[in-house]
């Protein structure tokens, strides 16, 4: 009985170990829609042997929400900078080991230290741009050039707000001549008043995020609030498409890979983040989202890699929409994390907006 006892217990113990050593490795990944080239999931997944679960959240603020209500079992996501802000003021985010993320050093100076993560514990940059007005050409009478158009009668029933309360009454702010990090309720009333007046008066067909991609590709709206990126996405179905950053000037962005603090896969996120900060992962995503990349050595080496891929030279005006020049950026600004009572009141207008 004793020899039996001894065999039962040997061979628990080699199943266990067993067990063990076949468990699946997994990173749970949240990021926004036509946001990767899933080709990159794949090669990471045969690399690595380690399975990647893919979602994506709709906006910053669908995000939060997610991972408050613990809807989302998530490792990495991509937020962008103000909501990265209120994640680690909110104590959600974990340090990162940067021991595990060499290709971090890759990652340009410029994205490094901003305001959202000023001692850069946290985040690895993704992609940066700016966020502009698309028309249609032949639906306007001129070129836009103006947030004016966003709240002109004259587009009646063809101009798309976007869906998120930040960049919806950014445009608003904007359009005022106000700051769009101001935290003035006053300014903040008049622009969400500007925005409801549009709204009331039949301005807006719709407020979208990815619906935004089947109405300007098939030219069943006018006008959108948009992405630069996904312009140049949009514009490959459309050419009648065009893209302004407003004389006013716009937001610029940056959204970076983080690690939430209660991620069951830590090691595995490091090494997803590790692998998409690389030169190549970059080449080949900005190749297909056309969201500018912070790798300085990718970002610089785009235009010869897509003629080497394609054949023929990029077209410089829309590399410079996708990474705009410095004189744009420089009548841009990023946003910052809001103080709790004006995020509360953003709330408010939001909902009392009835999006």
């Amino acid at each position: 009985m004793l020899a039996l006892a001894m065999i039962l217990t040997t061979v628990l113990t080699l199943s266990a170990c067993g067990g063990s050593s076949e468990e699946e490795r997994v990173v749970n990944v949240c990021s926004w829609g036509e946001y990767i080239d899933d080709s990159l999931i794949y090669q990471f997944e045969d690399e690595t042997g380690i399975k990647v679960n893919y979602q994506t959240a709709e906006s910053n603020e669908a995000l939060y929400s997610l991972l408050k209500t613990g809807a989302g079992d998530f490792d990495v996501i991509v937020p962008s900078d103000y909501m990265i802000a209120r994640l680690i003021d909110e104590g959600m985010l974990a340090e990162l080991n940067y021991d595990n993320i060499p290709n971090y050093a890759l990652i340009d100076d410029a994205y490094k230290g901003l305001s959202f993560d000023p001692e850069n514990k946290y985040t690895v940059p993704y992609t940066w741009g700016t966020v502009g007005i698309i028309y249609n050409t032949t639906m306007v009478d001129e070129p836009i050039t103006s947030w004016d158009a966003m709240f002109d009668e004259k587009y009646a029933g063809n101009v798309l707000m976007i869906r998120n309360s930040r960049d919806a009454l950014a445009a608003a702010l904007l359009d005022l001549g106000y700051d769009l990090n101001t935290t003035d309720t006053a300014q903040i009333q008049e622009a969400y008043e500007l925005l409801a007046d549009a709204k009331n008066k039949g301005v807006y067909q719709a407020f979208v995020m990815d619906e935004i991609f089947n109405k300007m590709e098939g030219g069943n709206a006018a006008i959108a609030m948009y992405y630069a990126g996904d312009y140049l996405t949009m514009r490959e179905s459309n050419p009648d498409l065009a893209f302004v950053v407003p004389e006013e000037g716009s937001n610029w962005f940056v959204d970076a890979m983080c690690v939430l603090k209660d991620a069951q896969h830590k090691d595995e996120a490091e090494e997803w983040i590790n692998f998409i900060a690389s030169t190549e992962s970059n080449l080949a995503n900005m190749d297909y989202i056309w969201y500018a990349s912070p790798n300085k050595e990718a970002l610089e080496s785009y235009p010869a890699y897509y003629e080497e891929t394609y054949g023929e030279p990029l077209d410089m005006g829309l590399y410079e929409i996708m990474a705009a020049p410095q004189e744009v950026l420089d009548r841009c600004t990023l946003y910052e994390n809001l103080p709790a009572d004006i995020l509360t009141l953003y709330n408010d207008l939001w909902t009392q907006l009835g999006i």
